[in-house]
């Protein structure tokens, strides 16, 4: 990419303050200010290389490490050509104008346009993603954070009931922080427990929480194996422990499961809007009359009306019984059903993305 603009600035951005360099078509410095990280501050940057430059945004080339954030964004939405490079290849270009390791806000600022008007190739224009896109990216983020917190509760919950209860962990197996094992630790938290309650109360249990491998004579027998003798107090303080993992883990539970449903929610939703997009591209409407048919097909699309209407129709009555006359009859119509080939993949990578 040649990048080609009358002005270029350089930010070097921070999380209370942004350093901004701006440079004329010449690489000569015009101007260089600080502005805050707020509403107003970073309105006062746009105005500011405006002010400066004496032209309108579409002629400041502005560059920037990070390819996302809030000050990316508001830059975007003024109608600044935004570019991003990678700190790494930054770093490359700082020794154009010093070997020195230290950090300079300043030099920084000027490496960042100066680079970006004679090296733009390294760098990447950023437009903001779909609004969709975002929130689908933000969820998915949300749901990897909250299963790595489940894994390090799980393993705390693991190393806990090793101490003094290890027939829980046969139960578990390789989900011990399941919402029916934390249930089932309620009623029976220790191996004295586990002797005194009988299968009426861990049937219900195991049916609420739709448990079929096991059946709750199963589950007595193996709690009821012979425990481990430990010092005295090592049991309070281990079931003490667990009962404050056993209340965080719930939570986790139920925000694992919300954030699931609403990932499926967001992934039907920006399905269907690509779909209705595709069919409204003039470009895919013109291309290849002939190859019309097994388009259709693959996109598991209902044949036209008048092919429908061409085909000779059988009667159903009395075809109940044979399997290859219900397929002659309704073998097109099943067709329709197939899932639809080709669907796009979505990237989870950076607020914003090149073009």
């Amino acid at each position: 990419m040649t990048v080609d603009f009358e002005w270029y600035a350089g930010i070097d951005w921070a999380s209370e303050q942004h350093r901004v360099c701006l440079l004329d078509g010449g690489s000569r410095r015009a101007g260089e200010r600080e502005f805050a990280h707020s509403g107003d501050g970073l309105a006062e940057l746009c105005a500011w290389l405006i002010a400066m430059s004496g032209c309108e945004p579409q002629k400041i080339a502005v560059a920037i490490e990070t390819p996302h954030g809030p000050v990316v964004e508001m830059l975007i939405d003024h109608g600044f050509a935004v570019h991003s490079i990678n700190p790494k290849q930054l770093d490359r270009f700082r020794d154009r104008f010093t070997v020195a390791g230290a950090k300079d806000d300043s030099r920084d600022a000027q490496v960042l346009g100066h680079s970006l008007k004679t090296d733009g190739h390294a760098f990447r224009r950023l437009v903001v993603d779909d609004p969709m896109i975002i929130e689908l990216r933000e969820w998915s983020r949300l749901g990897d954070d909250l299963k790595q917190e489940r894994n390090r509760l799980a393993n705390r919950l693991r190393q806990q009931l090793w101490r003094y209860y290890p027939q829980m962990l046969e139960l578990g197996g390789d989900d011990i922080a399941a919402d029916w094992l934390l249930a089932l630790w309620d009623e029976a938290p220790t191996p004295a427990k586990a002797a005194e309650i009988s299968t009426q109360v861990i049937a219900p249990l195991l049916k609420v929480h739709r448990i079929r491998r096991f059946e709750a004579a199963d589950v007595l027998r193996i709690l009821r194996q012979t425990p481990l003798t430990v010092a005295p107090g090592t049991i309070a303080a281990a079931s003490a422990h667990i009962r404050i993992l056993a209340e965080r883990l719930r939570l986790v539970n139920r925000q694992v499961k919300e954030t699931n449903r609403k990932l499926d929610r967001l992934c039907r939703k920006l399905g269907q809007a690509t779909r209705a997009a595709r069919r409204g591209d003039p470009a895919l409407l013109a291309g290849g009359r002939k190859d019309q048919p097994r388009r259709a097909a693959r996109r598991g699309q209902r044949a036209s009306q008048a092919q429908r209407l061409s085909r000779p129709q059988a009667d159903v009555r009395g075809c109940s019984g044979d399997p290859a006359q219900r397929q002659g009859v309704f073998g097109d119509q099943a067709a329709g059903l197939q899932c639809p080939a080709g669907e796009s993949r979505l990237s989870l990578g950076a607020g914003c993305q090149s073009v």
